[in-house]
C-alpha cells in the first residue's frame, strides 16, 4: 500500500519504499485562484442585478412624494410602483410618460444618462 506525505517542494515524486511527496502549495495556488475566479463571477452577477436604469426613486425623494401616492395616481399596485422605485421591473414608455407627467418632470429626467447618450 502506498502512503502519500504532504511537503511544499515537489509535485508528485515516487520515492523508494512506494512513498510519494506531494506539492501542497500547488493545490492551495490553485485553489486561491479558482476562489478568486468564482468571487469575481459572484462580484459580476451582484451588479448586474444592482444595475440603475431609472431615477424614479431620486425624483420622488427630490419631490418629496411617497410611493403609495404614486401609485395611487397611476391606478398600479404599491407592489408595482415599489418595483420600478427599486429597478426591480421597468415601467413601460407609457407609464414612463405618465409618471413624468404626474411628478411635472421630463421623461428624459427619470432616466440614467448612460456614456452611450
Amino acid at each position: 500500500m502506498y502512503h502519500i506525505h504532504l511537503i511544499l517542494n515537489n509535485k508528485l515524486k515516487p520515492l523508494s519504499g512506494g512513498f510519494f511527496y506531494f506539492n501542497f502549495s500547488y493545490l492551495l495556488d490553485k485553489y486561491i485562484m479558482l476562489y478568486c475566479v468564482f468571487l469575481n463571477l459572484l462580484t459580476y452577477i451582484y451588479n448586474l442585478k444592482q444595475k440603475t436604469m431609472n431615477r424614479i426613486k431620486e425624483v420622488l425623494k427630490e419631490k418629496g412624494v411617497k410611493q403609495v401616492w404614486l401609485a395611487e395616481q397611476l391606478g398600479k399596485s404599491f407592489n408595482t410602483v415599489n418595483g420600478y422605485v427599486q429597478n426591480r421591473a421597468q415601467p413601460s414608455l407609457e407609464i414612463l410618460f405618465k409618471i413624468a407627467t404626474i411628478l411635472n418632470v421630463e421623461p428624459k429626467d427619470l432616466l440614467i444618462r448612460t456614456e452611450n447618450n
